[in-house]
């Protein structure tokens, strides 16, 4: 399982978000700075034409007029009697003069004072009238708070609104994201289990799509290799267990054939008024083809040694019909060969002979008593194939796929060994070995150029 961690959501969405915010304080902030500022100065340049008009009006300051000059302004205005030293005449209503008198006493130009339950901004302005007279202004402090939120909220409202777009769709768009890429991490974790081979890929052509698409390509090719692998190792293991068989199996037969050779020679002649014993000539057949089954296995074993040569492949065929026709006597199986093609190729003969042996007992066992087996030789397509055809039940549908794999086999008793000899062979010579079920019969080709290779370009057996 994969280690926990910060998902995709906290490493993209809430970081934006965030910039957002603070983008959104940092405007609002300013704004609201700005508005202060300007609204202290708005209130400042009111004060100063308060002054400069009170200074230069010579009306003098009585309730009606310090009525008109507070609607003008919106500010309040206080008439300041020095004698008494108290309010004469002031905007503010009648309750709160006395808190005007006791707050305004002390007060000085720039002071803040509050009145019922408001603060005030002081100004202090001399009337230069038919009496000269001392006056205060007083600028509601709230105004400024008022202005300073009539310049913020827009902005609130709008940062609002695009947090309330902004945090869904991120949250949806990395979700989906997330998840093709949750998926990716899944399939590595499966592909580090070894599971290779290409699954359905996550769709897109984006960069999350052309990831999860090299990844399924790395897992295919991981496969493939793998199986190169596999098959390399089992052929090296068949190999070395082929070269081990064949030596024992080439002592015995030579042993078997000095044996019957010695047997020739003490007894040369016979009862001639019976019918010719022919036993030891079928005995030698055989070995003969024991012998092309040695010479296949050492075909896994190691390189050939010989060089490719001329094949008449004719005769090729009649060497192999000589070679099983005992096997089909014994076996009850009627074996026929295919029209001449003479056609001549370029290979190591004794290597196609052992694999066209294989191919044709494999078929003697398969047909059983009273079947049929042929030989034939096509050419087509510059291609020449070496078919082997019988009326047998064919292999278990199940091991079709890996048929010439080394000790796949269908046979109680087999060891599985013959085609993957075939097999070799035909790789050997630049072909392929194939087969097919069709109308009742089984047929196993091998399909080899008719071009003639050199020994520089004719294949080396696999290792």
């Amino acid at each position: 399982m994969p280690l926990p961690g910060r998902t995709l959501t906290a490493q993209l969405v809430w970081p934006v978000v965030g910039l957002v915010l603070v983008a959104v304080l940092a405007n609002v902030a300013f704004a609201a700075w700005l508005a202060t500022r300007s609204a202290v100065v708005a209130a400042r340049a009111a004060r100063e034409r308060i002054v400069v008009a009170l200074d230069r009006s010579r009306i003098a300051l009585v309730p009606a007029v310090l009525d008109a000059l507070g609607d003008l302004t919106g500010s309040e205005l206080v008439v300041w009697d020095d004698a008494a030293d108290a309010a004469a005449a002031a905007t503010l209503p009648p309750a709160q003069r006395a808190e005007a008198t006791a707050a305004l006493k002390t007060a000085r130009d720039g002071d803040v004072v509050e009145l019922a339950g408001t603060r005030h901004a002081v100004a202090i302005v001399r009337a230069a009238g038919v009496r000269p007279e001392r006056a205060f202004v007083l600028t509601p402090v709230s105004s400024l708070a008022a202005t300073t939120w009539a310049a913020a909220w827009p902005v609130l409202a709008v940062a609002a609104a695009t947090l309330a777009v902004l945090v869904p769709l991120g949250l949806a768009t990395t979700g989906r994201i997330a998840r093709r890429i949750a998926a990716i991490e899944r399939r590595v974790e499966r592909i580090s289990q070894g599971e290779f081979g290409t699954t359905a890929a996550e769709g897109g052509d984006d960069e999350v799509g052309r990831l999860a698409a090299g990844v399924e390509r790395m897992s295919g090719e991981l496969e493939s290799l793998r199986a190169r692998l596999v098959a390399g190792e089992r052929q090296r293991l068949l190999g070395q267990l082929a070269a081990g068989f064949a030596h024992e199996l080439r002592n015995a037969i030579t042993g078997a054939r000095l044996a019957i050779d010695l047997h020739r020679r003490r007894c040369p002649g016979g009862d001639t008024s019976r019918r010719p014993d022919d036993s030891l000539a079928v005995a030698c057949r055989q070995l003969d083809i024991v012998e092309e089954e040695v010479r296949g296995l050492l075909a896994l074993g190691k390189p050939p040694t010989t060089e490719p040569a001329a094949v008449d492949v004719d005769a090729l065929v009649a060497e192999v019909h000589d070679l099983v026709s005992p096997r089909c006597a014994h076996a009850g199986v009627e074996l026929a060969t295919g029209p001449a093609s003479a056609a001549v190729i370029t290979g190591r003969r004794e290597a196609l002979r052992a694999a066209l042996v294989n191919l044709a007992l494999n078929a003697i066992d398969a047909t059983g008593s009273g079947g049929h087996v042929t030989l034939a030789v096509e050419k087509a397509g510059g291609r020449l194939t070496l078919a082997v055809e019988d009326d047998g039940p064919g292999p278990p549908a199940e091991l079709g796929a890996a048929l010439a794999e080394p000790f796949v086999t269908g046979k109680q008793e087999g060891v599985g060994l013959g085609l993957a000899v075939a097999r070799a062979v035909a790789e050997q010579h630049g072909g392929t070995l194939a087969w097919q079920r069709a109308d009742g019969r089984t047929r196993f080709t091998i399909a080899l150029p008719t071009a003639r290779p050199t020994a520089r370009t004719l294949p080396e057996p696999v290792a």
